[in-house]
């Protein structure tokens, strides 16, 4: 046998088992920033679904503050469907953007919201009320958490996609882009939960 045919075999067989590694670790970074958005939907729905509670509790008090009440109701809305339209494409920036946008929307309304139960003693005192914005401050603390694990997962993505060589073979295997980070625009003030004082 040729030594020289075994060698370049097993350099070959190498070369062959050193980019299937690439794509494997390529494809595991993948699915753990897909995982990590899911679990920011969890939250997000969460938050969206306790929110509507929050204003039907509200309404019986604020009868005269309708449009706040829409507006919250609306901005939810939006941000749901952000939230829907980014779970088709986790890290695509027009997704994350989108989704970003629409969550500082939500967060303001919900800003006005808070100042609006403010004037209304009744509110604060109410039991449900209490216990519901209670859950909205440990969701949103939740949501932080999970945003930071995301954006985390994002990191290392987008820092083996771009590494050498990787970036060589990341557009063959399927992944051509970088991810995006979910950055809200107001990301120092949601980094904090919002003041729920009732």
């Amino acid at each position: 046998m040729d030594y020289a045919f075994i060698i370049v075999l097993v350099l070959i067989v190498a070369l062959m088992l050193y980019v299937i590694g690439i794509y494997n670790r390529l494809v595991s970074l993948k699915n753990r920033f897909e995982n990590a958005f899911a679990q920011i939907e969890v939250q997000l729905k969460r938050r969206y679904d306790l929110i509507p509670n929050l204003i039907e509790t509200a309404k019986g008090y604020m009868k005269h503050e309708r449009e706040t009440l829409e507006a919250v109701v609306a901005a939810r809305n939006g941000a749901s469907a952000m939230l829907d339209a980014a779970h088709a494409n986790p890290g695509s920036k027009i997704a994350m953007n989108n989704l970003a946008k629409a969550e500082s929307n939500l967060s303001a309304s919900m800003g006005k919201f808070n100042l609006l139960v403010e004037a209304y003693p009744d509110i604060k005192a109410n039991q449900n009320m209490m216990q519901l914005s209670e859950e909205l401050t440990t969701t949103e603390n939740k949501v932080a958490f999970s945003r930071q694990a995301f954006n985390d997962a994002v990191t290392a993505y987008n820092e083996y996609r771009q590494s050498f060589p990787p970036i060589i073979l990341a557009t063959t295997f399927g992944h051509p882009k970088d991810a995006t980070l979910l950055e809200m625009p107001d990301s120092a003030a949601i980094q904090d939960a919002p003041k729920v004082s009732f």
